[in-house]
């Protein structure tokens, strides 16, 4: 059976920094619609010390989701030095597509049909398919081109992972200043070299209670308009469901792979909340009686790049193997996690070993 190895990397980072000075006008409401009184900097403040979001980038106007998504390809592409004509799939993960003018989501034409256009692929037979999956959707597709390579009905697949959140939140929802916007991509492809590549994953859907931890509602602010939709979570209710499922998770599939922790060199873990990325790592360790660890097996990129959902883990891949984050590498032939938690509620993980 073939083994799925990544060949190539890219990312695409905004130019434009938002920092705390972006949000100083704002008028922020509770969840009730209940407008906050205290002075906004007290509320910035109080955010930048739980998320640790010093700043975030937003893309320029003239750009849209799948021309990030484009520019993270096309460096992909070069960096695994294969010709666009050879991708049997592309896989492109975002939440809310290209988004509108008004906010609208739009997913006609593909996401992955538009970068495929953008690159000039002729090939009638390289498939486009679009990862709806929440922030886990890159993941996801990684294990969707996984399960492809190992069917033997792919062999060379690029997965891509944008979102342009900044575009789809609400002007009086605190949680706003969470979200950025960004591309990733890699190159993946079959190879007959044993115990490598993705060695095992998991998924997990819960779509009980959960369904609605994160959704698109109307602005908590009654007075405005209605009728435009952005993106909504009960951040309570996903930090708890976070640290109750995602060390497990993360853990059986390190099982799978016939590891354990102290064989992992680094986790990259979906930047959504320093403070509840913190708590999933040690409840990670605390599943294998570990106290002591260094805190360095958990890159972290949210401080100065906000959680850029789908686009975080392979941005974050690409900063790393590409030597461009500072203290941070990759082992030859060592052990990675790749995981993420959110919409749906969904879990997924990756144990990836390289070559």
């Amino acid at each position: 059976m073939p083994n799925t190895i990544i060949i190539g990397s890219g990312c695409y980072i905004p130019n434009r920094v938002i920092g705390r000075d972006y949000f100083m006008n704002s008028e922020f409401y509770t969840e009730d619609g209940v407008k906050i009184e205290k002075p906004v900097e007290e509320t910035i403040a109080k955010f930048v010390e739980i998320t640790e979001i010093e700043n975030r980038r937003f893309i320029e106007d003239d750009l849209s989701n799948s021309q990030i998504g484009y520019e993270a390809a096309k460096i992909a592409l070069e960096d695994a030095k294969v010709d666009g004509e050879e991708l049997d799939y592309i896989i492109y993960a975002s939440n809310f597509g290209e988004v509108t003018e008004n906010g609208y989501a739009d997913f006609m034409p593909t996401m992955a049909a538009r970068v495929k256009n953008k690159l000039g692929i002729k090939n009638r037979k390289c498939v486009t398919y679009d990862m709806i999956f929440g922030c886990p959707g890159w993941v996801e597709g990684m294990i969707l081109a996984d399960n492809l390579i190992k069917a033997k009905v792919a062999k060379t697949i690029l997965v891509i992972g944008a979102e342009t959140l900044s575009r789809v939140t609400d002007p009086h929802d605190r949680n706003r200043m969470i979200f950025a916007d960004g591309a990733g991509a890699v190159v993946v492809k079959s190879t007959d070299e044993e115990n490598v590549g993705i060695i095992a994953h998991n998924t997990i859907c819960d779509n009980g209670p959960e369904l609605n931890y994160l959704e698109n509602q109307p602005s908590i602010n009654k007075e405005v308009d209605q009728k435009r939709l952005y993106v909504r979570m009960l951040g309570r209710k996903i930090y708890e469901y976070a640290l109750k499922n995602v060390p497990v998770a993360i853990k059986d599939t390190i099982t799978d792979a016939g590891l354990s922790i102290e064989d992992i060199d680094k986790i990259l873990i979906h930047q959504a909340n320093a403070k509840m990325d913190y708590a999933m790592i040690e409840r990670l360790h605390r599943l294998y009686d570990v106290k002591e660890y260094d805190h360095a097996i958990s890159p972290m990129t949210i401080q100065n790049l906000g959680n850029t959902s789908v686009a975080t883990i392979p941005t974050m891949y690409d900063l790393i193997i590409k030597g461009k984050m500072e203290g941070q590498s990759f082992k030859e032939n060592g052990n990675i996690v790749m995981t993420s938690v959110g919409a749906g509620m969904n879990i997924n993980a990756i144990v990836y070993r390289f070559p």
